[in-house]
């Protein structure tokens, strides 16, 4: 495993990010704790230091199991842990929620779940549009003073908010969905993030699975991806061929398709780490062979290319 630092921080992190989103029923339905924690365990007996969650996770489940985890296998110290706020689900219908009495609760919510008595990288989940930067900056201001929080993140945020933020706040990541199919933040906020040397850890990584190579055009999915787009009929179809066709760039170097994927993600010269969601022992272990380098630039345009096309 390969190691960075995370922006401007004292973190070091390994450049495969363990992430939880995959403990959040809603979206993936059950997923066998006992595998889940199996495939923790695993990924960090391989190097994998980096874990990335969030409260909205199964409202909580997912910082629950992680806190479970870390008070279990005593671990914290091993440990960069990311997490992210944002939506109040204090009631039934959530809504977003940057007010400062909130942020507040919600950071020593999260502290409870996990078990720990900071967090390393506290990070907002998305734009809120009623944000009043000047209670986040308060907010963070005390959880930085108070040692509950190390250093602070924004996720799904384009260059003008961020630029807005840093005038009020320091923030040291941003959580960006990136991968060989979505490369919209190539133009505006991995640029921005070089510049003001921002972190970058990229979410959806594989693309919710379609960047793997495992799938056929038969494949039929039982959990939110049933009624996605991408994942039905011709669409569907057409980019199964797509990937495919990467396979003789990843051969060549000794990679599996989904390797590849996650390895053009990490030649980007912003980018610090790829989350990637992980299920099984098996998931961790075929995919942490990509954080060993970067890809030739030739080939990384060459990849490019065929998912372009």
């Amino acid at each position: 495993m390969r190691y960075t630092q995370l922006g401007k921080t004292d973190l070091i992190v390994s450049r495969i990010c363990f992430g939880c989103w995959q403990l959040s029923p809603r979206f993936w339905g059950q997923v066998s704790i006992d595998e889940w924690n199996a495939a923790l365990r695993r990924a960090i007996d391989l190097g994998v230091n980096f874990i990335d969650t969030a409260d909205a996770y199964g409202d909580g489940a997912a910082e629950s199991a992680l806190g479970n985890f870390i008070a279990r296998e005593k671990c914290r110290d091993k440990l960069v842990i990311a997490t992210k706020f944002l939506w109040n689900f204090e009631q039934a219908e959530r809504f977003p929620d940057t007010r400062y009495e909130y942020i507040l609760r919600e950071c020593d919510a999260s502290l409870r779940r996990l078990k720990t008595d900071y967090i390393d990288l506290y990070q907002i989940h998305a734009w809120d549009p009623l944000m009043r930067p000047d209670e986040v900056a308060a907010a963070f201001g005390k959880l930085k003073k108070e040692g509950k929080v190390r250093w602070f993140g924004v996720s799904n945020f384009n260059a003008a908010q961020m630029r807005m933020c840093l005038r009020y706040f320091n923030f040291e990541c941003l959580q960006p969905l990136y991968n060989m199919l979505d490369r919209a933040v190539e133009s505006d906020q991995l640029p921005f993030c070089l510049e003001h040397k921002i972190g970058v850890i990229t979410y959806s990584s594989l693309a919710k699975g379609l960047l793997t190579g495992k799938y056929t055009a038969e494949q039929k999915f039982e959990d939110h991806r049933a009624v996605a787009p991408r994942f039905t009929g011709e669409e569907f179809k057409g980019i199964l061929e797509k990937v495919q066709k990467l396979a003789p760039i990843a051969e060549k170097h000794g990679l599996s398709i989904a390797q590849f994927a996650v390895r053009w993600i990490l030649t980007h010269p912003a980018v610090t780490a790829a989350i990637v969601g992980i299920k099984k022992p098996e998931h961790i272990e075929s995919i942490v062979k990509a954080a060993e380098g970067i890809l030739p630039v030739d080939d990384w345009h060459k990849g490019t290319q065929i998912m372009s096309g």
